[in-house]
């Protein structure tokens, strides 16, 4: 893994990850790459919001959800909102919604949107059910994704990518973008044929020869999402209350000294290079109101997939975030007892499920 920032095949940089262009449809119809359709594989909050964009742009898509999701989108279509005041609907005749990848035509493009849990399965389902040499992209979180299932679909070309943006399900089929971000994704020749669809349809994508720093720059910010879960509270709210980010910043301490041992140099994704983070949310809340207001550009809807995950009784994905950190830990010869911890009290909500003031969860932590 090379140290420093990747640079993108395109350089030019969408303002605000700009789904502004989700009211602007026209380009992308024309021209889809062979043809073929995208395959969503993992109809969640990601997959819906990243296909229902295309799809809303022109793109023909297939989604494979989960029946709660797909009988959701039965019931009420699609609709997708964001913090920039856009708003796009699909109604639910013009979704093309599958229980499984089975029987389905052979796509352009996959993209693999399951929880991590979830990924070899999906991906041994993808190696049954589509060509060899498919172009899948991982759009999860964590670090090993790509890996994984590439190592369960040794035919396929899976290549890793990353999501930025935060979505969460505001009600059955209404989906939520409440922060900004540009999608990335490992280069690939094939990939290079859909940046202008993607683009088109609001959710611009940026292309790099190792897309991991950019990786472990969102992983840094992630683990923010075991400390929302516990919180209870929407995400700006809770940012904004010290004792947490107190958490938070003791959560990315470990791992930076994790990626310095290992010789990593995670990518800037916020205003704030990450060797900063830990300091500025340390800082009283006044002060860091006004020097991060562009890492506080969240709605009040935004909220972490995670706690999502414990309010449905769904398993996390606190071992691909906090996991990733305690590994990378111990391979390298430091540790990192604060996301042990945080990772504990995750998987113990089933037996313990309640929300916890920062103080208590500072006290449970040892921060």
């Amino acid at each position: 893994m090379a140290p420093g920032r990747p640079k993108p095949t395109d350089p030019s940089e969408p303002r605000k990850g700009s789904s502004a262009a989700l009211g602007k449809a026209s380009a992308a119809s024309k021209a889809i790459p062979s043809g073929a359709p995208v395959l969503v594989m993992g109809a969640g909050a990601v997959g819906c919001w990243i296909g229902g964009c295309l799809q809303a742009a022109g793109a023909p898509v297939m989604f494979v959800g989960r029946p709660r999701v797909l009988n959701a989108l039965r019931a009420h279509g699609l609709t997708l909102t964001d913090l920039d005041g856009g708003t796009r609907s699909l109604p639910a005749g013009a979704l093309d919604l599958r229980e499984s990848a089975d029987g389905v035509p052979p796509p352009a493009l996959v993209l693999l949107c399951v929880k991590s849990g979830a990924t070899a399965s999906a991906a041994a389902e993808l190696a049954r059910a589509v060509p060899p040499a498919t172009l899948v992209v991982s759009m999860q979180n964590g670090l090993s994704n790509a890996g994984t299932a590439q190592a369960a679909a040794p035919a396929l070309a899976v290549r890793a990518g990353m999501v930025p943006f935060n979505i969460a399900e505001l009600s059955p089929g209404h989906y939520h973008r409440g922060t900004s971000g540009v999608l990335a994704a490992q280069d690939h020749a094939r990939l290079r044929e859909w940046q202008p669809h993607f683009a088109a349809a609001g959710v611009p994508l940026q292309l790099h020869a190792d897309v991991a720093p950019l990786q472990w720059g969102k992983l840094l910010l992630n683990l923010n999402n075991a400390v929302n879960a516990l919180s209870g509270l929407p995400l700006r709210e809770q940012l904004l209350q010290r004792d947490y980010r107190l958490c938070m910043a003791a959560l990315i301490d470990e791992a930076l000294a994790a990626l310095r041992a290992a010789g990593i140099s995670p990518a800037k994704l916020t205003a704030l290079p990450p060797a900063a983070l830990p300091a500025v949310l340390r800082l009283p809340t006044a002060i860091f109101r006004v020097l991060a207001a562009r890492l506080l550009r969240i709605d009040a809807k935004a909220r972490t997939s995670m706690a999502d995950d414990l309010s449905r009784g769904r398993a996390t994905e606190i071992d691909a975030l906090c996991g990733e950190v305690v590994r990378l830990a111990r391979r390298h010869g430091t540790a990192a007892p604060v996301n042990e911890r945080i990772s504990e009290l995750v998987r113990a909500w089933p037996s313990d499920p309640r929300a916890r003031s920062g103080a208590e969860l500072r006290a449970a932590l040892g921060v």
